[in-house]
């Protein structure tokens, strides 16, 4: 059954078509805007190292604690917009395209390790100038999220990993793909979106054609750098050093995984809970690689037990 939400999104983008005759673009971007706004977020952007990097906040601030949410591989800040639509009440919320993803600068060159991309936030975040916060991160921006809670740990109040990468214990149904001559993270052609969207989530929310359509040609624009990037965070050299950075996390950390993730393995969320000393972990029933897309008001609930339980337990 279609949500309501989804109605009001399917009503805007016929009104909008009938009353100007949109191209596909429009109707992109007036889906996208209304997403945002849905969820009391605005965009924002400045400069980093001669890097621009693109953001979204809330458009009214609140008296409570930040959050900062960071993309996975080949996504961008919009993968947040329904799990801030639960929390910007609450929270001060700031999604950040990495550099390489959404609107932000695609340089290849500047590396995109899991360390150096860690890195390259702190000096993003520093700018902004946020003090102490809480940080969210889904697939390689889990494994970012973690490496900066090690590194940088009077920053971050809490930590949530969303299926977070950087641990390979136990390969996924991607490994075996890859095997086979095959990347599906990496669209090249028409009809690849719609068969990665198909792969990464198994609680699939609705989309309107116009929205995927115009996300495939980004994506597939988008290969060149996407090839450089996804080589460096499965670097194997990286593995054994990420692994042991991780134990120095001294937040308390929530790790949510969807149990039908094929990206990355849910047996890998023990490795996490046994290398961070302060870690718990949730796995979703029918949920696949983003809970933050697949289930937002569940993962927006377990942030507030996780917050509560970690006052009371500290």
């Amino acid at each position: 059954m279609i949500s309501r939400s989804a109605l009001s999104l399917i009503a805007i983008l016929i009104s909008a078509l009938l009353i100007s005759a949109c191209s596909r673009q429009t109707l992109y971007d007036k889906a996208i805007a209304w997403e945002r706004s849905g969820a009391g977020l605005q965009t924002a952007s400045l400069t980093v190292d001669g890097l621009d990097i693109a953001y979204l906040k809330n458009e009214e601030p609140v008296d409570g604690d930040t959050i900062v949410m960071i993309h996975g591989f080949g996504a961008n800040k919009d993968n947040w917009t329904r799990l801030a639509r639960q929390l910007t009440d609450e929270f001060n919320v700031y999604a950040v395209d990495l550099p390489g993803h959404g609107d932000s600068s695609k340089p290849l060159d500047i590396g995109y390790h899991f360390d150096e991309q860690a890195v390259r936030l702190e000096r993003i975040l520093s700018q902004l100038n946020l003090g102490r916060f809480h940080m969210m991160g889904n697939s390689m921006g889990g494994a970012i999220t973690a490496l900066y809670a090690a590194r940088y740990p009077d920053q971050i109040q809490s930590a949530v990993l969303f299926d977070p990468a950087g641990i390979w214990a136990y390969e996924s149904d991607l490994s075996e793909q890859m095997v086979a001559g095959d990347n599906p993270l990496i669209p090249t052609k028409e009809g690849d979106l719609e068969k990665l969207i198909d792969f990464a989530l198994e609680e699939k929310p609705f989309v309107p054609w116009p929205v995927y359509s115009v996300m495939e040609e980004k994506a597939i624009a988008n290969k060149e750098v996407n090839t450089v990037i996804f080589n460096d965070i499965r670097d194997s050299t990286m593995a054994a050093q990420f692994q042991e950075s991780i134990t120095a996390i001294e937040a308390p950390v929530l790790i949510i995984w969807g149990k039908e993730d094929r990206i990355t393995d849910p047996r890998n969320a023990d490795v996490f809970v046994q290398q961070i000393p302060d870690a718990r972990k949730v796995m979703l029933d029918g949920i696949g690689h983003a809970p933050m897309i697949e289930a937002p008001e569940e993962s927006a609930e377990l942030f507030r037990l996780f917050l509560a339980e970690s006052v009371k337990t500290r």
